[in-house]
């Protein structure tokens, strides 16, 4: 017989701990009995196995049991009764009662337990929901001698959450950063707790709460720390590295939304520089001298403070000249200690034109200011010492184009000097550097005249160019300045072009090809293109014409059954009409030939 389950299920559960001892033949598993059983109270929940169907037919489960749900950590006394299982035929015979699965005949073993004559159920110790949050036994009742067996019941034993964990720090202490002078809202870090307690649940709901800082300077309460979130964040203006670099902030991470469990921490804040503090000179104002005429000159060192953190980008500094300098004379720079402004001349000052200068000097640091804040200021007062000035050529060099054909001792140029003192000095001239030995100076006008003849072409001229070094030197106080001239040589065709006339040496049998360079010493229109010409019967030996380039000559010889010796003239004629004859030596041999260079030789 077969029979479908109908559940009754009657909770007293919160009523409170059964204190009464059950009365009944005994409790446990079918194979251990229990000798003696408490009382129990009418409150404890049963679950009935449902009346038989008529005719044997089982009905079709549609139900769904609800799970047992029995608190964690209960302090007993031990066996503790959850729930009792009762046929609805235990009245007309004996019913037998076992479970079996996780707790039961599975690990863990032994946990719970039931008695078999009464269908109580037992938790023979405490549950743990964090080590295993639920149970599925299967409970079975078997009527004795009729050998009817109901269908089984699935039980759920849910362990019921007691918060019995208290929130834990993922760190202690946590540490970070903030610049200083951020504004209130600045986010600095975020600290963390869990809980071990059923998630979602209020038992590991954690919130957070700031219980004291340290120190409570220039406020109590410098930050705010999210209740949910745990991010710490500025809550008010004040911060001051030079002043307080470090925080110290207790807090506390307590569940039950704030109001259970709690646990205490550390939160270490290190307040870093910010370049609030603006650099300082020493000395709002310098008078210095400086002799005249030096670049590179050192005018002024101009030290200045600065309290940010030491040898950092807010501490280190630069500087700007913004007034004054109009002529850009000077430089300003920072010195090796980066907190010293080094003034140096930028260009040679000349006392004669300006003798005094004042710059209005500032100082800022490498990395913009955090905040607004003044910048300081300086000012120097600059006076030009005067020196002896060495004459001064004008200009400095001097071009002048000439022929190279000029005749010797025609005036070439006159080039003098000043003295830019106030006190002029009397000049002398003499000539420094003429590699040529072309030219000569007066010594009192400084007019240079030919000595010697000119030579475009001369190994002294570069690209047609001789360049000459003149002194002008003080009577008095020994000082000398120095000018060049620059002559340009204009070319005249006053070179011939000439071509390589060796002997030639050629195979009568076979004679060669010829190639002979022309060169001219000239410039572009008195050189190539080159032509050339045979003379006096020359043709009868060899033809002769111009390559491609215009700066060879092609001859062509005819063969000879004879040994010859004879002679070619040529006449090669430049591009600006310059002619130049050649003769040249060539012997034919008879012999055997050999390949030699452009000639072929008998040997």
């Amino acid at each position: 017989m077969s029979y479908d389950i109908t559940i009754f299920l009657i909770w007293g559960w919160a009523l409170g701990r059964m204190s009464e001892t059950l009365q009944s033949e005994g409790f446990g598993h079918e194979d251990a009995g229990i000798a003696s059983q408490p009382k129990y109270p009418a409150s404890l929940p049963v679950l009935e196995f449902p009346k038989p169907l008529v005719g044997l037919v089982r009905r079709k489960r549609d139900w769904v049991i609800p799970p047992i749900n029995f608190p964690e950590n209960s302090r007993g006394p031990f066996p503790e009764h959850m729930v009792q299982f009762r046929s609805n035929n235990d009245k007309e015979v004996k019913i037998l009662y076992s479970i079996t699965g996780s707790g039961v005949d599975q690990p863990p073993v032994g946990l719970f337990t039931v008695d078999k004559n009464s269908g109580f159920l037992y938790v023979t110790q405490p549950l743990d929901r964090e080590r295993k949050n639920h149970y599925v036994l299967l409970a079975r009742a078997v009527a004795v001698g009729a050998g009817i067996a109901e269908d089984p019941m699935e039980i759920i034993v849910k362990v019921i959450d007691m918060n019995d964990n208290k929130p834990v720090f993922t760190q202690d202490p946590f540490t970070g950063i903030v610049p200083e002078a951020s504004l209130p809202g600045f986010e600095v870090m975020e600290v963390t707790a869990t809980d071990a307690d059923e998630p979602g649940s209020a038992n590991s709901d954690v919130r957070y709460t700031i219980i004291n800082q340290e120190p409570e300077l220039p406020s109590r309460n410098m930050f705010f720390i999210n209740p949910v979130t745990g991010g710490i964040r500025v809550n008010a203006a004040g911060l001051d590295r030079e002043n307080i670099p470090k925080y110290t902030l207790e807090i506390q991470a307590a569940d039950m939304e704030g109001n259970g469990l709690s646990c205490f921490g550390k939160s270490i804040i290190t307040v870093t520089d910010s370049n609030d503090i603006a650099p300082q000179f020493e000395k709002s104002s310098n008078t210095v001298s400086v002799p005249e005429n030096k670049v590179n000159a050192l005018v002024v060192k101009m030290p200045v403070s600065d309290g940010d953190e030491p040898h950092s980008s807010n501490w280190a500094t630069k500087y700007r000249i913004v007034d004054g300098d109009p002529g850009r004379m000077f430089t300003v720079n920072t010195g090796p200690s980066r907190l010293e402004g080094i003034i140096t001349t930028a260009k040679p000052l000349d006392f004669e034109k300006d003798n005094r200068y004042t710059l209005l000097v500032t100082v800022e640091n490498e990395v913009p200011f955090a905040t607004p804040l003044p910048t300081s200021t300086s000012t120097v007062q600059v006076n030009v010492e005067d020196r002896n000035d060495a004459p001064v050529f004008d200009p400095v060099e001097k071009v002048v184009s000439i022929s190279e054909h000029l005749p010797v001792d025609s005036d070439l140029v006159l080039y003098t000097a000043i003295d830019p003192d106030i006190m002029a000095h009397k000049l002398m001239y003499r000539m420094d550097r003429d590699p040529a030995k072309w030219l000569d100076i007066n010594s009192e006008t400084g007019m240079i005249k030919t000595k010697h003849s000119l030579d475009r072409e001369s190994p002294f001229a570069k690209d047609g160019k001789y360049r000459v070094l003149i002194l002008a030197i003080e009577d008095e106080i020994p000082a000398t300045g120095t000018g060049t001239i620059l002559i340009e040589l204009e070319d005249v065709n006053d070179n011939a072009p000439t071509i390589d006339d060796t002997p030639l040496k050629l195979c009568n049998q076979d004679p060669r090809l010829v190639r002979l360079a022309v060169t001219d010493r000239d410039g572009p229109g008195f050189a190539e293109p080159f032509s050339v010409e045979l003379l006096e019967g020359s043709n009868m030996y060899c033809a002769a014409q111009m390559d491609e380039t215009g700066t060879v000559v092609e001859l062509t010889f005819k063969a000879m059954r004879e040994q010859r010796n004879f002679y070619i003239n040529l006449r090669v004629t430049d591009a600006g009409g310059l002619k130049q004859d050649h003769v040249i030596h060539v012997t034919m041999n008879e012999d055997s030939c050999m390949t030699w260079g452009d000639f072929c030789v008998r040997s």
